[in-house]
This record gives structure tokens, sequence and C-alpha cells, in this order.
């Protein structure tokens, strides 16, 4: 054998494990994204399972947020039933945040029910929730920042291509948790 032939099979070897080292690394990151991301989903689960109860608790005193409370059980049901694509999904709790956020802040407005045993006991199960849903949207993001960068940064990028390795959407805050927060004294 000639040495260019073995220099040439020399560098084709090195491109390959090069090649495959990337791709395994790519299919890591997005394996660690969909798990981080199934975490989200149990997290969902549990509030999805505590709309019901918050909607009925809540219900009888604000009797005006009816609207309110049939587009949170209304988006809930899509939740739930629908198969969605990740994006979808997140479009949708983003939705089910803000609207939770706003009943939450209605209920300033009614002193009996901040009082009631059910609803105070409701209300830190779903603090809890949201805490453990936030923790479980930073470890996504971190996982979905890390793919993104893998397969954005050259060289890298050629391989993610190659095969068709997409950007996932990052979690973000909204609007009405973007809101400054007022606490009255």
């Amino acid at each position: 054998m000639n040495t260019s032939l073995i220099i040439i099979l020399a560098a084709l070897g090195i491109l390959l494990i090069w090649t495959l080292s990337v791709y395994n690394s790519l299919v890591n990151l997005r394996n660690m994204a969909k798990n981080a991301f199934a975490n989200i989903d149990v997290m969902l689960k549990k509030r999805y399972d505590l709309i019901p109860n918050l909607v009925n608790t809540v219900k009888g005193y604000m009797k005006h947020e009816k609207e309110t409370f049939e587009q949170l059980t209304k988006l809930r049901q899509q939740a739930i039933q629908l198969e969605t694509s990740d994006d979808a999904k997140v479009d949708l709790n983003n939705q089910i945040s803000e609207l939770m956020g706003n009943i939450m802040v209605s209920v300033e407005a009614y002193p009996d029910l901040k009082a009631s045993d059910n609803f105070l006991h409701l209300q830190r199960t779903i603090a809890e929730i949201e805490e453990q849903l936030s923790a479980s949207r930073r470890s996504y993001n971190m996982a979905v920042t890390e793919l993104n960068t893998k397969t954005e940064t050259i060289p890298s990028n050629l391989i993610a291509n190659l095969f068709k390795f997409k950007r996932k959407p990052l979690f973000q805050a909204t609007a009405t948790e973007r809101k400054r927060v007022e606490v009255e004294i």
C-alpha cells in the first residue's frame, strides 16, 4: 500500500470517529432534553389533577370569574387529551400558568375564600407543585440550551443538520409571571 492511500484511509477513519462522537453527543443531549421534558410532564399531571379542585373550591366564591374557569378547564382537557408537539405543550401550559395566576390574584378580593381551610391547603399544594414545576423547567432549559448550542455551533452543526437535529423551544415566563408583584401590608 502506498502512503497516500494510508493517509486517506486514516483521515477517513478520523472523520468517521469524529462524526460518530458528535452524533452520539447530540443523541445524548436530545435524550437529556426529552427526560427533562418528561419530568415537566409529571409535574403538569399533578397540576392538571389539582385544577378541578381549585375550580370547585373557588367557583362558589367567584361567580363572575366563570369565563376564566371555563377557559382553564378547557385548556386542562386539551392538555390531558391531545398528543401534541413539545412546542404546543409549552404554549398550552404557559396559557394555563397565566390563568392560574389570574385566579390567585383575583382571590385577594374574597376574604372568606382566603380564610377557607380547603382553599389554604389547595393553595399550599399548588405553590409546592409550581415550585417543582419551576425546577423541572430550569432543568429542561439547561438541557435544551446545551442541545441547541451544539446544533448551532461549528463544526457539530454539520452533523446536526445532516441527521436533522432540530432546535427545541425553551420554557419562558408568561406575561403574568413577569409582572411586578405588589405586596400589601
